[in-house]
């Protein structure tokens, strides 16, 4: 009879700092990391967004991941980035960081899932579950949730 090897799921997340949070995107989304660059403000937009870039001759649309998670704006410095990622089926988008930390891998045992007031696992919020690494806790974003609304 043959052994069946239980091989936990591993992801592999860049960490992304909002002041003294850190979050965690899902590597398979991201597409991109850039440096600061001018963002062109587009009028009568949501507030997190803070408009657009061109990126290699694509128009990229930038949301501030500070306003869209109620935290206070902050200057940018040289640390700033702009994560481009790609959602299913969805258009390219920038999500503006405080700072790009590092690349981490988790494995299913090293995350908390979340679970809200319902009792499930919800996808239309900001946050699937809670990442224990080494010595920190990262909180890994549901890039879906972050862009549905």
């Amino acid at each position: 009879m043959a052994e069946v090897e239980h091989i936990d799921e591993i992801k592999q997340y860049i960490v992304a700092k909002l002041g003294n949070e850190q979050y965690g995107i899902d590597i398979a989304y991201v597409d991109n990391i850039v440096r600061m660059q001018k963002i062109t403000r587009v009028p009568k937009t949501q507030p997190y967004f803070l408009g657009v870039i061109n990126l290699r001759g694509e128009i990229i649309p930038v949301m501030s991941m500070r306003r869209k998670l109620d935290l206070e704006d902050k200057e940018v410095s040289n640390a700033t980035r702009i994560i481009i990622i790609k959602p299913e089926q969805n258009a390219l988008l920038g999500l503006l960081v405080d700072e790009v930390r590092e690349v981490v891998t988790l494995t299913e045992e090293d995350v908390e899932k979340v679970t809200y007031e319902n009792g499930r696992e919800d996808t239309n919020f900001y946050v699937t579950g809670i990442g224990k690494y080494k010595d920190t806790l990262i909180s890994l974003i549901n890039v879906n949730g972050i862009i549905s609304d």
